[in-house]
């Protein structure tokens, strides 16, 4: 194995190749997105963390503490005026699936382009398959 096979791509990198190879492009594009919301989830982990130790967040959870002690209280009045509510119909995991699909299709097209324009064209007018001319 070349050492290039065994170096990781950063997750930018990787989005980068993936839109560059339409044959390794949705599963590149798929992984690169999966590993930049990864870091953004760590990354936005770490700021809660840094504010917490901080004492911003500290303080504001414990103003959310304060006003949940005095939920027992308020919440007989509230349930009082509020009317149950139809539950809503979710239809993200159907968009979700509908993006997918269309990704899927987006690069199925893709990959079909690619590879008829690399397919060599046959020749116009095809030689004769016997001599015209025969040899006495």
């Amino acid at each position: 194995m070349t050492a290039t096979t065994d170096d990781r791509l950063a997750p930018n990198q990787r989005l980068a190749r993936g839109l560059k190879y339409t044959a390794v492009g949705p599963v590149d594009i798929s992984r690169g997105v999966a590993g930049l919301s990864m870091q953004a989830a760590a990354a936005a982990g770490a700021s809660a963390r840094r504010r917490y130790q901080d004492g911003q967040l500290r303080r504001q959870l414990a103003a959310v503490a304060e006003k949940l002690e005095a939920l027992p209280d308020v919440l007989p009045d509230l349930l009082a005026d509020v009317a149950p509510a139809k539950p809503k119909h979710r239809r993200r995991p159907w968009l979700i699936a509908a993006v997918a699909a269309a990704v899927l299709a987006g690069g199925a097209v893709a990959f079909s382009v690619v590879r008829r324009t690399k397919r060599p064209e046959p020749p116009a007018t095809l030689p004769p398959s016997v001599d015209v001319a025969p040899k006495p």
